[in-house]
């Protein structure tokens, strides 16, 4: 069988809630072996996360946590902190998201971390940076607001709304990976690892692309258009007969094709409307005049009348409606795993496609110190290898043997 792209890579993953973990897991998916320390008698934070939950567990903490192995450890324990020392002196990446300063009184900070292993890319996830901000609590939702997020969202002006998701978390644990990797391919020219250091707010800055760069380049400040777009139009959601329909024109092609297709050709050849430009300019009067024509058909009329035409439109579905249409179109975007009761555990795929090296599926989210057993008799037993750098490296392996049942190659399969 094909090893996966991150065999061999360990990672002690001091991190919890969701950016570290959704890093982790990420590597965990393309192969890393990842090992969940955590606080004994409670474990991360979204443990308590619920509802929902699934099989006793909250689907918050099963969402980012597959493929990977729980380890607990009580860091204030004069024990349990040798074996998180031994378990850093063998590892090729930590990930922490602890508030700044926090792994260091644990004596488990960056430069004692990379004395102990010089080839340690130690990655750190903070909420405003580890310097005047790092007495700041990160959460998404505060990030949100004072990164500028929730001023460009919401239905309209004065009505600021934050996302439906933590998103700040998961981009900056998409960047995470991104910098993680970076450290690993530096690391084979050179031997060395080094620091990856992270910031939410950093990160949503740089998240918020055309809007930071609106403001920084032009000076541009801007507020809340409800779900109309700043620089493009028609871009937003209009009332179709039965349900809200998003109408997403790029171009002036495709603006042409819309006004043929709702009856109206003579929209685009009207003044008002010749240019992207013109149609920002008099976007409220482009509204009403293709709200009147979308209101007398359902919105799956209107996308089957307007897709073939090369307009991009569809409905506003839930998330039941979401994965309906994914699976119709042979997106494969649920991995089944054997949840802790035996019965299959529904989660979301990873979305990385690798022709070659695909990610696999190989362990449900473990329960809090389910491994631990077999984790502190490893790292208690003494070894002339200060670190693993090579897949061969003495650690305890996955049962390949069990694991391979749950692997999916092409994506996920169907259980009997």
């Amino acid at each position: 069988m094909t090893g996966l792209p991150l065999d061999g890579v360990l990672v002690a993953d001091f991190g919890r809630v969701l950016a570290a973990p959704y890093l982790t897991m990420l590597l965990a998916d393309l192969g890393a072996d990842v090992i969940k320390v955590e606080q004994p008698g409670t474990g991360d934070d979204t443990r308590a996360w619920g509802p929902p939950h699934a099989q006793g567990e909250a689907t918050y903490f099963l969402s980012v946590n597959r493929n990977k192995r729980s380890l607990a450890l009580d860091l204030r324990d004069p024990a349990d902190q040798a074996r998180a020392v031994e378990l850093i002196r063998r590892a090729d990446v930590l990930v922490e998201n602890f508030r700044p300063g926090t792994m260091a009184r644990h004596g488990l900070g960056p430069d004692r971390a990379q004395a102990l292993n010089p080839r340690l890319v130690y990655c750190s996830i903070t909420g405003f940076g580890s310097g005047e901000g790092a007495g700041l609590p990160g959460y998404d939702l505060l990030v949100q607001a004072v990164g500028g997020l929730m001023s460009v969202t919401g239905p309209s002006p004065g009505e600021p709304v934050k996302t439906g998701v933590a998103l700040v978390d998961v981009l900056t644990g998409l960047h995470a990976a991104v910098g993680v990797l970076a450290a690993l391919r530096e690391r084979e020219s050179t031997g060395r690892g080094q620091l990856v250091e992270l910031n939410l707010l950093s990160t949503l800055l740089s998240g918020l692309v055309n809007q930071s760069a609106g403001y920084t380049l032009a000076g541009a400040v801007p507020g809340i258009l409800g779900n109309r777009h700043p620089s493009v139009a028609p871009y937003e959601v209009f009332t179709a007969a039965d349900r809200p329909l998003v109408v997403a024109v790029g171009n002036d092609r495709q603006f042409g094709a819309l006004c043929r297709g709702v009856g109206a050709p003579e929209l685009a050849t009207d003044p008002r409307f010749a240019t992207n430009s013109d149609r920002v300019a008099h976007v409220a009067v482009l509204a009403r005049e293709l709200t009147a024509r979308l209101e007398l058909r359902t919105a799956a009329e209107w996308f089957a009348v307007l897709t073939p035409l090369g307009v991009p439109c569809g409905p506003v579905n839930d998330l039941a409606e979401a994965f309906s249409l994914a699976d119709s179109l042979g997106l494969h975007p649920r991995a089944p795993l054997p949840g802790p009761e035996g019965r299959p555990l529904d989660l979301v795929a990873n979305p990385i496609g690798l022709s070659r090296t695909p990610p696999r599926y190989q362990l449900p989210p473990p329960r809090l110190g389910e491994h631990t057993a077999e984790l502190t008799a490893w790292l208690d037993t003494p070894t002339d290898r200060p670190t693993c750098d090579r897949p061969t490296c003495d650690r305890p392996a996955f049962d390949r043997t069990a694991r391979d049942q749950n692997l999916h190659d092409k994506g996920p399969r169907q259980e009997p």
